[in-house]
C-alpha cells in the first residue's frame, strides 16, 4: 500500500506543476499584463513604472517562482477591474458553490444509485426502461432550461420555494435538483452495470446457491463491488460540478466562484480566471488522488496495477 501512495503522490505532485504553469501561462500570453494593469490612457513610462512595480520585467521563470511563493502565502494577485484582493473574491464566494456542489452530488447518488440498482435488478422491465428514461432526459435538457421551469412552477405559480438569492438552505433546493439532474444519468447507467457484471459473476451464483434472500444477494455482495467505480466517478463529478456550476448560478442568481469566473471573463480580469482555473484543477487532482486511495483501500488487488 505504502509503494502504491508514494507512486500515486508523485503523480498528482507532477500534474499540479502542470497546472500551476498553465494557469501561470494562460494570465501572461493573454497579452500586455503590464498594459493591461496601467490603463488604456497610460504612456510608455507608465507602462515601464507598472512593469516594474508588479515584477513584469523580471523574466518568466522568476515570476513563475514569485506566483507560486504568493500562492503559498495566500497571496492570488489582485483583480484588474475591482483592484479587491483575489483571495478575498473567492473566499466571500467559495462556499455557495461548495453548498451547491454537494447537494447536487448527494442528490444525484440519492436518485442514481437506487436507480440503477433497480434496473439491474430487473432488466428490460418497465421500472428498467423507465429508469433509462429519466436518465436519458437529465442528460439531455439544458440546465438553464430545467432551471428555469422549476423557476416558474415551484416558484411563481405554486410560490413553494424561492427563486433567487443564497440565505437559506432553502434557496439552494432548486439550483440544486436542477444541478444534480445533469450528473445523476451518469450514476444510473454506472450503477446499473456495474451490478449487472456482478450479478452475473460466480459468486453471486454460489449465494444463491447457499438459499440468500434476494435482498441480501443484491445489497450485502452485489452493490458493494459495483460501487468501486462509483466512488471515483464522485470526486471527478464534485470537481466538474465546483467549476461548471457557471449556468446554474446565473439562473437562481447565486454568487458563487462560477458566476465569480463568468463575469470576470467577460470583463477580461485575468488573475481571477487564473486563480478560479487553477484552484479548481487542484481539486480536481485531490479528489481523483482520494479516490484512488479509497479504492485501494477497499480493493487490494488495485495496489497491483
Amino acid at each position: 500500500m505504502s509503494r502504491y501512495l508514494i507512486r500515486r503522490l508523485f503523480l498528482s505532485l507532477l500534474v499540479a506543476i502542470t497546472v500551476s504553469i498553465i494557469g501561470f501561462a494562460l494570465l501572461r500570453l493573454s497579452g500586455d499584463l503590464a498594459r493591461e494593469l496601467a490603463g488604456d490612457n497610460a504612456t510608455a513610462e507608465d507602462v515601464a513604472r507598472t512593469a516594474v512595480l508588479y515584477g513584469l520585467d523580471k523574466p518568466l521563470v522568476l515570476q513563475y517562482f514569485d506566483w507560486v511563493a504568493g500562492v503559498f502565502h495566500g497571496d492570488l494577485g489582485r483583480s484588474l477591474f475591482t483592484n479587491e484582493s483575489v483571495a478575498t473574491l473567492i473566499s466571500d464566494r467559495i462556499m455557495v458553490t461548495v453548498y451547491l456542489s454537494v447537494g447536487a452530488l448527494l442528490f444525484a447518488l440519492a436518485v442514481g444509485i437506487p436507480l440503477g440498482v433497480l434496473s439491474a435488478a430487473k432488466p428490460n422491465s418497465l421500472v428498467d426502461r423507465a429508469s433509462l428514461t429519466l436518465a436519458v432526459f437529465g442528460q439531455a435538457i439544458p440546465n438553464f432550461w430545467f432551471g428555469l421551469i422549476l423557476i416558474v412552477v415551484f416558484g411563481v405559480w405554486l410560490r413553494w420555494l424561492p427563486i433567487s438569492g443564497s440565505e437559506t438552505p432553502v434557496h439552494f433546493i432548486l439550483p440544486i435538483v436542477t444541478l444534480g439532474l445533469s450528473v445523476m444519468p451518469q450514476f444510473t447507467r454506472l450503477t446499473r452495470s456495474g451490478m449487472l457484471e456482478a450479478l452475473n459473476a460466480n459468486f453471486i451464483r454460489a449465494a444463491r446457491s447457499k438459499g440468500l434472500s434476494r435482498r441480501k444477494i443484491l445489497f450485502r455482495h452485489a452493490l458493494p463491488n459495483a460501487l468501486l467505480p462509483i466512488v471515483s466517478l464522485a470526486a471527478v463529478t464534485f470537481g466538474f460540478l465546483l467549476g461548471g456550476s457557471v449556468i446554474v448560478e446565473a439562473v437562481f442568481s447565486l454568487n458563487g466562484i462560477g458566476y465569480l469566473a463568468y463575469t470576470s471573463i467577460l470583463r477580461q480580469d485575468f488573475p481571477v480566471v487564473q486563480s478560479i482555473v487553477v484552484m479548481i484543477s487542484l481539486v480536481y487532482i485531490v479528489l481523483t488522488l482520494l479516490a484512488d486511495l479509497i479504492n485501494a483501500r477497499i480493493d487490494p488487488r488495485i495496489r497491483l496495477v
